[in-house]
Order: C-alpha cells, then sequence, then structure tokens
C-alpha cells in the first residue's frame, strides 16, 4: 500500500524502509527517504476529519499569505502529487499526505522545563501575530463545532438525562461539580457577543508535540495544522494552558500529583503574550487564565459525557477511563480556580510592562 502511495508522489523511496514517527493519536504518521531528502507521510483519518481536502485547501491558502507576505517565516507546506493533487486518494486506505522533514529538527511531546513551554507558546504567538492581517473567514472548518463549549455543555445535559442510569450514578459528585462551574459557559457565550474578541486563523491544538524545535531547543514553528480554523485566542491560549501547567497528563489517576506549575504559566504567558502584545485587545488579555478554565472545563465535560454514553467517542482501555480523565480535569480546574487570582496579578503585570516597552522603544 505505502508503495503505491510513494510513487503517486513520484518518490524512489523504499516502503519497507518506512518507520513510524511521533505521537499522534488521530492520523498515522511515517518517516522516510529517498536517499537524498527526508520526508514526513501522513495517512488522514477521515473518520474524524470527513473532508481532508478542507484541510488541505486551509493550508494552501495560509501558505500563500505567509510567503507573500512573511517569505523568511518557516511554514512547512505538503508536497503535491505527480498529478498535481495536494493528496493522494486510496479507495481503500484513504488520504495520504506528504511534506519535507525539517532537518535538524524535533519535536517535544512533554513540557519538562519553563524554557520548552516559552519556546512553544511563542511559537504560537508568532503564528498568530503573522496572520493577524489574514481573512480567517478564507478558512474552512475542518472540525465543526470542535471549541463549542455552549454545544459541549448541552451534550454533557443530554448525557446527563439519557446516558447510563448506573454511571450517572456513579457520577453525581462529579456531574454536580461540573454543572456549578456552568459559569464558565455564560463568559464563553458573551466572548461571543463582545466585539473585544476578534476571529482569528486559531490552530485550536496547541500542544507542545505540534512545535518544531532546533538542536538547541529553540522554537522553530509550528506543524500539524489539521485544525486550523477561525476560532478566538482563548482556544490556543487554553489548550497550553491545559497541556503544560500540571506534570502529568489527563490520564494520571493519583489526584495528589496534578498541581499549577506557576513558573510554566509565567513562561506560556511571556511567551504567548509577548508574541502578541500589540495585537490582543485588553479585554482579551485581561481573559487569559480564564482561557486556561475555558479549556480544562470543556475537555472535563466531553470526557463525561462520553463515560455517560459508554465511551462511543474517546474509547477506554479499562473500565472507569473516561471517569478518570473527567475527574482529572476537574482537579486541574480546581487547582486553576484556587491560584486564579495570583495568576491573574501576574498577567496584569506582564501586560503594564509590556505596553511601557513598547511606548519607550
Amino acid at each position: 500500500m505505502l508503495q503505491r502511495v510513494l510513487h503517486a508522489f513520484g518518490l524512489t523511496a523504499n516502503a519497507a524502509d518506512a518507520v513510524s514517527f511521533g505521537s499522534g493519536l488521530i492520523n498515522r504518521t511515517w518517516k522516510l527517504s529517498d536517499g537524498h531528502d527526508a520526508f514526513i507521510l501522513q495517512q488522514i483519518n477521515d473518520a474524524i476529519f470527513k473532508c481532508p481536502e478542507d484541510i488541505a485547501h486551509n493550508i494552501n491558502v495560509t501558505a500563500s499569505y505567509l510567503h507573500q507576505k512573511f517569505p523568511h517565516y518557516l511554514f512547512v507546506q505538503p508536497i503535491k502529487t505527480t498529478s498535481g493533487n495536494d493528496l493522494f486518494f486510496d479507495k481503500e486506505h484513504g488520504y495520504f499526505r506528504l511534506t519535507p522533514f525539517v532537518e535538524k529538527s524535533h519535536t517535544i511531546d512533554v513540557a519538562r522545563k519553563p524554557e520548552e513551554a516559552f519556546e512553544a507558546a511563542s511559537q504560537f504567538g508568532i503564528f498568530t501575530k503573522l496572520l493577524a492581517a489574514f481573512d480567517p473567514s478564507a478558512l474552512k472548518e475542518t472540525l465543526p463545532h470542535f471549541h463549542d463549549l455552549s454545544l459541549r455543555y448541552k451534550q454533557f445535559e443530554e448525557a446527563v438525562a439519557n446516558g447510563n442510569a448506573l454511571r450517572r450514578q456513579q457520577s453525581v459528585d462529579l456531574i454536580d461539580a461540573l454543572f456549578d462551574s456552568r459559569y464558565i459557559v455564560d463568559v464563553f457565550e458573551s466572548i461571543k457577543t463582545n466585539s473585544q474578541f476578534r476571529l482569528r486563523a486559531t490552530h485550536h491544538d496547541t500542544k507542545i508535540s505540534n512545535v518544531l524545535f532546533d538542536d538547541n531547543n529553540k522554537g522553530l514553528c509550528v506543524i500539524d495544522l489539521d485544525t486550523l480554523m477561525p476560532g478566538y485566542f482563548i482556544s490556543d491560549a487554553g489548550d497550553m494552558l491545559r497541556t503544560y501547567l500540571s506534570p502529568v497528563s489527563e490520564e494520571e489517576a493519583d489526584l495528589s500529583k496534578i498541581e499549577i506549575r506557576e513558573e510554566y504559566f509565567s513562561a506560556i504567558m511571556q511567551g504567548y503574550l509577548g508574541a502578541l502584545t500589540t495585537e490582543l485587545s485588553d479585554e482579551e488579555k485581561s481573559h487569559f487564565v480564564y482561557a486556561g478554565k475555558f479549556m480544562i472545563y470543556m475537555q472535563a465535560l466531553r470526557f463525561l459525557t462520553d463515560y455517560l454514553n459508554d465511551d462511543v467517542y474517546y474509547g477506554s482501555t479499562y473500565e472507569g477511563h473516561n471517569f478518570v480523565r473527567a475527574r482529572n480535569q476537574l482537579t486541574l480546574l480546581q487547582q486553576l480556580s484556587h491560584k486564579e487570582n495570583r495568576l491573574q496579578e501576574m498577567v496584569t503585570l506582564f501586560c503594564k510592562k509590556s505596553i511601557a516597552t513598547n511606548v519607550s522603544g
């Protein structure tokens, strides 16, 4: 199968030499070489991304804009097939794309140092800044309503009303706690009608593994643009806060290991807001901590919704897996809320200093 795919892209590489690459959970990825250059081959999961052509469209229009306006920015654009197509389609195995492998680059799965969090956050901030004048309506929704918290809350309500009765009974405390945090949805709904919040070209998947680093662990660029869509900054900022702040992931069952590391918060804040000092409104900046609550709460809702619906979306590897994930995220939300005032003071002080620096400069 892979040999046929490689032939479609005009490569003489041997499919047997392709090795699995990266830690992505959605698409299958391989690294290979034709003897001269290295490449990344991906099989797009069209069970998740129903219209892979929309992903190709978004990457093309973004690449065109960046190449025209910021030609020195490293943007990893897929290679076309010998027929001039963005993707190769195989009736049995679906859609494939090929991109150049950026030599002397690597990815990081987990932020182990604040400096790594800073570099990643800075790269996402730079990407957003470069696209500040880009019209987000040119992008197609590759995952409709992906970060629509109002919809996720409605789905949660429906799962509570109609889901597995035994699991509902076991989850009463968790359900009540998530209902008690309904105000996070109210804030999101107010954001959608607030002129101070702009729709932007938004990555929507800002885990650290979606940044390329050089040999000195300095950020090079962002990658994996499958979820590049119109959105609010809270999606990108929030996903970084959700995935970098705690030393353990959403899979951790020991709640005592979950914590908010202030030095990582500071690194994300400085990297992201530092790149966007002149792009975000004061109102947006004031919601930086909220962005973390927004994403963590939404993920808790989604995990518990899936648990109540018998694990039909995320699946599970053991009984109660999605319950554990939901409880983990609720604990992270509670930890963030506990430190909210302190973290907000850090944001306010940083923004004041950034404005003063820009004025004096």
